[in-house]
């Protein structure tokens, strides 16, 4: 994220641990692909890829070197874009992976599935930093049921998300005519009309106009409590913690530069996920920025996110499976999403919120 060339600029955001952390502590590196803004319904990038490795900084130095030799890399950086263009990507990718086989984590988002979570966890609850993750309990599978329905009923499925992005997309716009609560209503009767699913029914029934204008007044007055709606980064970075943490250790995250990720907002996370364990601390121990120039591992981490948003193929009969958390097959939203634009069809599994195609 840091400029590529000439003085840089400090790095922002983090939440750098306030102590000197004690007991089990992991350190893990992440980075993502995919991400762009709030535009979530861009075709060209229909999920976000998180990716997290752990690795010592010598370990990943080394995988890096590896991957170098016989390429002509950027000496700063080897990136996915570069890396798949090679003749012999397909043989190196499979080595890459290998390589990282129990070392490393993919959590993939679909965005339609992520606004899926929005339309339940902040319309129709009280909003929290565990929205659109497994945290959010009965609502995610309620969140999963309205995405697979409405992926089913036509075109009423897009407008219905595009009035959900207008709707909660409250920077840059004229207050004095705004209509977007209206029209949102207007897409969810249309597609109420072609949804037969007595479930999403009754999710589409509960939303209310009030309740719902209410809401979008209190992102207006910049209330904080309410987490980014358009940012699919902050329940990916959840789902990581929890993943390596296991119930069992902290996570102390190192992160490419995320403007998304700010102290007040990893603050409130670091609090929602402290839930797993309310008598102890939260697994989130901290998260440190840093330029993925200067750390082996955030490029590979950086490398692999990009490798498996671009990755043909189904992951779950590919070399990316291990990668995956296990699908839970007791699951009522896991479904398989195709992604569009030239990337793969995905199985994921939303409740895990793991690295599949969570469609999210």
């Amino acid at each position: 994220m840091a400029g590529s060339r000439g003085a840089r600029l400090p790095l922002q955001g983090g939440l750098p641990p306030g102590e000197a952390l004690t007991g089990a502590v992991l350190e893990i590196a992440c980075d993502e692909s995919g991400f762009s803004g709030t535009n979530l319904l861009d075709p060209a990038t229909p999920v976000i890829v998180h990716a997290s490795v752990d690795l010592s900084r010598d370990e990943a130095a080394a995988l890096i070197r590896t991957l170098r030799s016989g390429f002509r890399f950027s000496p700063d950086e080897v990136k996915s874009r570069q890396f798949l263009r090679r003749r012999e990507a397909a043989e190196a990718v499979e080595w890459f992976l290998s390589a990282l086989r129990g070392r490393a984590y993919v959590h993939l988002v679909d965005k339609e599935f992520f606004l899926a979570t929005r339309v339940v966890d902040l319309l129709l609850a009280e909003p929290s930093y565990a929205a659109g993750t497994r945290l959010a309990g009965d609502r995610r599978q309620a969140a999963a049921t309205l995405h697979r329905a409405g992926r089913a009923a036509g075109p009423g499925w897009a407008v219905f998300l595009a009035a959900v992005v207008e709707m909660l997309r409250t920077k840059r716009r004229d207050r004095a005519d705004d209509r977007s609560v209206q029209r949102f209503f207007a897409a969810r009767d249309a597609l109420r009309r072609h949804v037969g699913d007595e479930a999403v029914g009754a999710v589409l029934d509960a939303l209310d106009p009030a309740r719902v204008a209410e809401m979008q007044a209190r992102l207006y007055a910049g209330d904080r409590t309410i987490p980014p709606p358009l940012e699919p980064l902050l329940p990916a970075l959840a789902e990581t913690v929890l993943h390596w943490s296991g119930g069992r250790r902290r996570v102390l995250v190192i992160h490419d530069e995320q403007s998304a990720l700010t102290q007040d907002r990893l603050r409130r996370l670091q609090a929602a996920l402290a839930a797993v364990d309310p008598a102890g601390p939260s697994p989130l121990a901290g998260l440190v920025m840093t330029d993925s120039r200067d750390d082996p591992r955030v490029q590979a981490a950086d490398l692999l996110a990009g490798v498996a948003r671009r990755m043909p193929g189904i992951p779950g009969d590919g070399p990316l499976r291990p990668l995956l958390s296990p699908a839970r097959g007791h699951d009522p939203g896991a479904v398989v999403a195709t992604h569009e634009a030239g990337a793969a069809a995905v199985a994921h599994d939303p409740s895990a919120v793991t690295a599949e195609q969570e469609a999210t």
